[in-house]
């Protein structure tokens, strides 16, 4: 049983040095996703798992230990890059698992939970009513050993030849199951019924690991609205959906929520609700962008690097950019676009909310007044602001960036132009290969980098549809 007595969870912002995150390395229902369904499944791809795995997953593992629990790996390195050959090196069922409690990997907390008979019986009727399971499958699965279990509620299979439902591919994505605000847990409503079974599965770990056992009354769970089941259809804009993806804490009382193709109005006003009720913040403001799959969440069009730096799609803001001076030429779009952004700003205890003409107005007023910036507001453009490697980069996650600490984030490396603007912003540029190699050789202390952008490699990550922002869940951070 994963187990910390100085666990604790406060997040704050979305650069505060990196404490605890909860993630999901790649499992093997990744690598069964079939052309047919993966749309279904919210793939636009279907993945080489391995490739995946040893190639670039593990890189972003290691990275993390390094930054989040050093003595788990510091002079160990070549020793786990020896052993990244075997399959799953990074999974609970490794010998060689990290069992970190920095590094908290989703399939081990499931795993704990299931030691329980009781919820085991209860979260496996749960899981195949919402699959269809017979119920001598049922009695079965009961049967089944927490740490093979956990295996199979994840990745749908039995065995490796034998599935019995469908995967759950997304779940890599861990910040759309819930997020941290301050010392509160918002729990998701997904959209698409692909993610049902994962919601199930975070909403019995988070109200039953020991782990969170401090934090059970300051979760929160979004209802439906009023007799919603009177609604007709599926999928009408009523629904009442959150994703994490679409929520970001930027100081300690606000909060931004996104209005996209996976969280709903409804949604947003239901998370408002919770937060103002719950006295979480004085602050919540919904930013609304084109319901696409292109921007999906507000993580894929703009991302925190610094408390005055932003990575931001150009295109979805008020200004076209000069490449060469940096400098805004234009204004950019029709105000009467459908595509344009709409931003409303509430404040607990006001009647009237706030608007902001743009995204950058929005962010430049987080900077200069909830973070205190003394420094001019920067915005980094995907593809440097050039069209078509703007909209060519922000389709494989340029501006979803994990802050590990202030200035130092992760990003692909496939994004070449978006490398050159964070280069002319005068950030550092490293491998993620090479920075390990300094962090062993202790040539380099990650606690104190500043301004570097990490390059992870991305051939088949990128291909899943997300950046390390939505890899992660971050549960502490320290205050800025």
């Amino acid at each position: 049983m994963l187990s910390d007595k100085n666990f604790e969870l406060n997040v704050t912002s979305e650069i505060g040095a990196l404490r605890a995150l909860l993630i999901h390395s790649p499992d093997s229902g990744l690598g069964k996703v079939v052309p047919s369904k993966a749309q279904d499944w919210l793939f636009e791809d279907i993945v080489h798992l391995d490739t995946m795995r040893k190639n670039e997953y593990d890189h972003y593992v290691k990275l993390l230990m390094y930054f989040l629990d050093p003595d788990k790996i510091q002079g160990r390195l070549d020793e786990i890059n020896s052993r990244t050959s075997e399959r799953n090196f990074f999974k609970p069922d490794n010998a060689g698992f990290h069992a970190s409690t920095k590094v908290i990997e989703l399939q081990t907390l499931l795993s704990d939970i299931l030691e329980d008979a009781s919820i085991r019986e209860k979260l496996v009727a749960s899981v195949c009513a919402i699959e269809g399971c017979t119920y001598r499958l049922q009695e079965k699965l009961v049967a089944t050993s927490p740490v093979e279990l956990a295996k199979i509620f994840i990745s749908g299979a039995l065995t490796d030849d034998e599935m019995i439902f469908a995967p759950i591919p997304n779940l890599i994505f861990s910040r759309d199951i819930g997020i941290v605000i301050n010392k509160h847990i918002l729990i998701n409503k997904p959209a698409k019924k692909a993610r049902s079974r994962e919601t199930l599965l975070v909403r019995y770990i988070f109200f039953n690991h020991p782990l969170f056992a401090a934090y059970r009354d300051n979760i929160l769970e979004i209802p439906e609205t009023v007799q919603h089941f009177l609604r007709p259809g599926e999928d009408t804009d009523g629904k009442t959906t959150l994703e994490g993806g679409d929520v970001m804490v930027v100081s300690p009382g606000h909060v931004i929520i996104g209005c996209s193709e996976r969280t709903s109005v409804s949604g947003a006003n239901e998370a408002i609700k919770l937060l103002f009720e719950n006295k979480v913040v004085s602050k919540v403001t919904i930013v609304k962008i084109p319901h696409k799959r292109d921007y999906m969440h507000i993580d894929t069009v703009f991302t925190q690097v610094k408390r005055n730096v932003w990575v931001l799609l150009g295109t979805l803001g008020k200004m076209e950019i000069d490449v060469e001076t940096a400098e805004p030429i234009a204004w950019f779009g029709d105000k009467k676009s459908k595509d344009k952004t709409e931003i409303l700003q509430f404040e607990a205890g006001k009647q009237s909310p706030r608007t902001f003409s743009c995204i950058e107005d929005l962010l430049n007023d987080i900077s200069r007044n909830d973070l205190h910036s003394t420094e001019p507001t920067k915005f980094i453009y995907s593809g440097n602001g050039v069209f078509p490697y703007d909209s060519r980069e922000q389709w494989t996650d340029s501006c979803n960036l994990l802050a590990v600490r202030e200035g130092v984030v992760l990003g692909y490396d496939r994004n070449t132009k978006t490398v050159e603007a964070f280069k002319k912003s005068g950030f550092k540029v490293i491998k993620v290969a090479d920075l390990l190699q300094k962090f062993e050789r202790e040539e380099l202390d990650p606690q104190t980098m500043k301004d570097t952008l990490v390059l992870m490699p991305s051939a088949e990550l990128s291909r899943a549809r997300g950046g390390f922002h939505c890899m992660s869940m971050p549960i502490l951070r320290d205050g800025i």
